[in-house]
């Protein structure tokens, strides 16, 4: 099978190439400077020059706060860059792989994870952008879609890289009613492949086991890198960010794993391993 990677320089995407590299697959890896999915010709002009079996798009836009404003640029990449991979996929009927966000959800549900059927109810630009980009995808017979929340990875857009650089002030301010699940870069390609061999298609929660606080993350990531910063607990309205999150957006990951009959790591695990590479 040909892989067709975008998004290469994102912390999914380096995490993808890693895999492919070690594992010897046949693939071409496209940055924002070799292809803008933005432009549907751009689009069919590249698909139809490389004839990939599988396309693997992890590009994003994913600045939350910025978006408010930045909404074009949002939706350019977020849903209409969706659109124009699934046009250029649609004629060979080439396997197209995308990456949703547990921001689609408005925090409010009351009766445990979020599943794959729960109704969505975005909050911000961001989450709207990624809403449209899953009803064009959804729209795609041979698409396979896999919602994912707090990804961390090789990178810097990620929690652990940002509480390192905040970890250098000795008293730290962080939410404790801003509740999901951390979910690695390395779960997430190893199950990707792992669906591939398996043909899946459709909507899929992707997330490591369990669910925590963004104030129960940096405590977990503080004892784990054995700082001795000073954490309190404070409510997300604290920072008046641009953007509104859901208080509570944890997946249920129950789906994948049932269908592929498989185990995940809980995301404690995910972060000691990751922190040891």
């Amino acid at each position: 099978m040909k892989y067709l990677l975008i998004g290469k320089n994102g912390q999914l995407g380096k995490e993808f190439y890693k895999q492919f590299t070690k594992n010897n697959f046949d693939f071409i890896a496209l940055g924002h400077q070799d292809l803008d999915i933005s432009n549907l010709d751009n689009c069919l002009e590249v698909v139809n020059s490389i004839k990939p079996d599988i396309i693997i798009n992890t590009s994003a836009y994913n600045q939350v706060d910025l978006a408010e404003k930045e909404f074009q640029m949002a939706f350019k990449t977020n849903a209409f860059g969706v659109h124009n991979l699934v046009k250029a996929c649609e004629e060979k009927n080439i396997k197209l792989v995308h990456y949703g966000t547990d921001y689609i959800f408005d925090g409010k549900k009351d009766n445990g994870l979020y599943t794959e059927s729960d109704e969505a109810n975005p909050l911000s630009q961001y989450a709207c952008s990624k809403l449209m980009g899953e009803s064009f995808l959804n729209e795609y017979s041979n698409g396979l879609l896999f919602r994912v929340s707090w990804v961390f990875g090789d990178g810097e857009q990620n929690f652990i890289h940002k509480f390192k650089q905040w970890s250098k002030n000795n008293i730290l301010k962080i939410s404790s009613d801003e509740v999901s699940v951390p979910t690695s870069t390395k779960t997430i390609v190893d199950i990707t492949l792992k669906a591939l061999e398996n043909k899946l298609v459709g909507t899929y929660n992707l997330t490591n086991d369990g669910y925590c606080s963004r104030y129960e993350y940096a405590k977990f990531v503080c004892n784990a890198l054995e700082l001795e910063n000073i954490i309190y607990p404070v409510s997300m309205t604290s920072f008046n960010l641009p953007a509104q999150r859901p208080a509570f957006s944890a997946m249920s990951n129950k789906k994948i794993k049932d269908t592929l009959n498989i185990k995940i790591e809980s995301w404690q695990d995910a972060i000691e391993n990751y922190l040891k590479s």
